[in-house]
């Protein structure tokens, strides 16, 4: 486990609520009061049943959805007060996220996947890119398109895209989900390696064990509310 220090943390959840009404009427409570700190460079691992709220979360974190109340801040900054044109600044610039089915573009190399990465951000650096996908292990694949490529190395794409403009947080949704076991142990050491050695918190919502060895700290999520946990279940 890392070592961890800063003068503020990369997520600041603070009493955080989210209510879907209906006629006026209050249906679910998505949250209820989740309250949360990760520092760069650390790795936390969300595990929570379905429907405990895990999703709404990670939306809540991107700035894709906003709480009925409460509080969240990114890179010390605060979301509700950012606006929305603000909020799409911040997820191309310092938030970067991996999912479970990749969400490649088909018609995309993966070179181009990366480097698109890097054009939203507004960092036109093909040279970034390239290091990028060389540190995931896939030098010399940078032209095959997504079906060229296997599940674990799509996933590695995936990853590539994700450190490539450097975030302040990476967000991960079943990140190793749609891999064989041992596929999946090996995109989590790689994940959490490059996030360490780069100062990248790394927030992943999963339900497999094997995130357990490679997490500073598992949280669970039951009704809405986050907890700290010892182990996993």
């Amino acid at each position: 486990m890392s070592t961890l220090s800063t003068t503020y943390p990369v997520v600041r959840v603070v009493d955080l609520w989210k209510e879907y009404r209906e006629n006026g009427q209050v249906v679910t409570q998505a949250l209820r009061g989740a309250s949360l700190e990760v520092a760069p460079g650390e790795v936390v691992a969300l595990f929570g049943k379905s429907g405990s709220g895990k999703t709404t979360l990670l939306n809540m974190l991107a700035g894709l959805d906003r709480p009925t109340r409460g509080t969240v801040e990114i890179d010390g900054r605060n979301l509700e007060d950012l606006g929305e044109a603000g909020r799409t600044r911040l997820r191309r610039s310092r938030l970067s996220f991996v999912f479970q089915f990749f969400n490649l573009l088909p018609t995309l190399t993966a070179f181009e996947n990366v480097y698109l990465a890097l054009e939203l951000a507004g960092k036109l650096d093909p040279r970034a890119a390239q290091a990028a996908l060389e540190k995931v292990g896939l030098e010399g694949k940078e032209g095959r398109y997504p079906h060229e490529l296997s599940g674990g190395e799509q996933q590695r794409v995936a990853i590539a895209r994700a450190i490539v403009k450097e975030p302040a947080l990476i967000l991960a949704d079943e990140p190793t989900g749609n891999l064989d076991t041992a596929t999946g142990d090996r995109i989590l050491e790689l994940i959490t390696e490059r996030c360490r050695e780069s100062s990248m918190a790394l927030l992943m919502v999963t339900h497999t064990p094997l995130a357990c060895k490679y997490a500073d700290r598992i949280l669970q999520m039951v009704d809405g509310v986050v907890t700290e946990d010892e182990k996993c279940d």
